[in-house]
């Protein structure tokens, strides 16, 4: 419940902001045509929003997955004017959805229900055919009441809001605006995503009955939730639709396809799932699935990681140790087996998952700093001390990691640098007098000309200087 009340919360803020941004971007479609520039403005303006206020999952495996899905269908649609963006909304509702200038979004709760990447990928079809038939403009170019100021609020109310879980955006901008321009699709604008929809998934080498079944799995879920998908509100006569692909399959498109040409659906629905903060849910998830999938190594892994959350120590290893040897070389898998290892306080049975999954993937950040932690709870300072560092490099915003700098550079017998990284720790944490004997113990390690030295005394002046409502963060510290 306070997974959804949240996500409500996200929406009001979103529709808001939206309605207040709008009202810089003019009235250049008042009373004239909505041009492709105009509708490119639209659709980034709109994504900007969303994007600013933590709507769309950034974790750039899910990001990378829709996308090559989406480019892996655009390559077979019809000629476009706009660059597409395939994103992925954070929400457990059901839908999807394009906006002007060819932004196309995905809901994770459509992603967990898909069985395979060709239904997946039947969805972006019929969202891309939506965007290359520029329906949404349409509707727009034949209203000459409604101004560009309106539009993006118009869009919150028309996506957003269906379905229950964003219900609340519709109540930010005034229903007069909402009730100026309906843009919700029509049954003709759905036959056309459809029919164009099923040449650009067919022609990309996907099955076009994946298109079809989607329908019909969502009919299920609406049957047995008692509850209608938002992807029903949005894309109106399923009943038809559901006859209509059903016709184009027999008559056209009758030579079959792929299931799956990316591949990894099953791990991108599990990091969505350990993404989500009610565990009870992800377990009841990673269960069912296992359930019909008793051998997935993805499942299997994140009902483990669950498990080990929820305290269930010995199922968690169980189930750690049975995905990784399904995947052995799997350095997600290996990665949280040593997390869980390490968190359990057995850092030497968390060194060698660890090392491992560093071999696989050197740029991991989560790998990278528990990898150093665990060399330093084992006693190897220096190669600590190195990965510290990297991840320093890479991270210079986080707090956490100069505390643990100063600690191995004590270990180390480097007190300089100790002082120097307690110093910027202490600031960060608006421990002002910590800060400063730190800053001031280094400056006895530091030639005073150097750029430590310098930037070591900018720090001690402005830590000495008179409190100031108005202070700025302190600069990026030097490696």
């Amino acid at each position: 419940m306070l997974f959804h009340l949240t996500l409500r919360a996200k929406w009001v803020i979103v529709t808001i902001t939206i309605v207040a941004f709008s009202m810089a971007i003019g009235a250049s479609c008042a009373h004239g045509s909505f041009t492709i520039q105009d509708e490119e403005k639209l659709g980034r303006e709109f994504y900007e929003q969303l994007k600013s206020k933590d709507i769309l999952i950034h974790n750039p495996q899910v990001s990378d997955y829709i996308d090559k899905i989406g480019r892996q269908v655009l390559e077979h649609a019809d000629d476009s004017p706009f660059s597409f963006t395939f994103s992925v909304i954070d929400n457990s509702g059901i839908n999807a959805f394009a906006t002007p200038g060819g932004y196309i979004y995905v809901y994770d709760g459509l992603i967990k229900l898909a069985e395979n990447e060709s239904q997946l990928a039947g969805v972006i079809a019929h969202e891309i055919a939506h965007a290359t038939s520029r329906h949404i403009a349409e509707a727009i170019e034949k209203s000459k009441k409604v101004n560009m100021a309106a539009l993006l609020g118009i869009l919150a109310g028309a996506f957003l809001g269906g379905g229950g879980e964003g219900a609340a955006a519709i109540t930010s901008f005034s229903m007069a605006a909402a009730t100026t321009l309906n843009l919700k699709y029509t049954r003709d604008n759905e036959e056309e995503a459809d029919r164009k929809g099923m040449r650009y998934l067919t022609a990309s080498g996907y099955d076009g009955k994946a298109m079809l079944d989607f329908l019909k799995i969502m009919r299920r879920f609406e049957y047995f939730s008692n509850s209608i998908p938002s992807y029903f509100l949005t894309h109106p006569g399923t009943s038809d639709r559901i006859r209509y692909l059903d016709g184009l399959l027999q008559m056209t498109y009758t030579q079959g396809g792929k299931s799956t040409l990316i591949g990894g659906l099953n791990r991108i629905k599990t990091i969505l799932v350990l993404e989500q903060d009610n565990l009870s849910e992800s377990l009841k998830f990673f269960h069912n699935a296992l359930s019909e999938h008793p051998d997935n190594p993805d499942f299997t892994y994140g009902l483990a990681v669950v498990q080990g959350k929820l305290g269930q120590t010995d199922e968690a290893l169980k189930n750690f140790l049975k995905a990784l040897s399904q995947s052995p070389d799997d350095g997600r898998i290996l990665r949280d087996l040593g997390i869980f290892y390490f968190n359990q306080g057995k850092a030497p049975d968390a060194l060698e998952p660890l090392k491992k999954a560093y071999y696989f993937n050197q740029n991991d950040a989560t790998t990278i700093l528990y990898l150093g932690r665990t060399y330093e709870a084992t006693g190897s300072n220096f190669e600590a001390l190195e990965l510290y560092e990297k991840f320093q490099r890479d991270n210079p915003d986080d707090t956490a990691i100069y505390y643990s700098l100063a600690m191995i550079y004590g270990k180390t017998a480097n007190p300089g640098e100790s002082h120097y990284n307690f110093g910027i720790y202490f600031k960060k944490m608006n421990k002002d007098k910590s800060a400063l004997f730190h800053f001031k113990a280094a400056q006895d390690y530091f030639p005073p000309y150097s750029d430590k030295g310098r930037f070591i005394q900018n720090e001690i002046d402005e830590l000495e200087s008179p409190p100031s409502p108005h202070r700025k963060p302190p600069p990026s510290p030097l490696s």
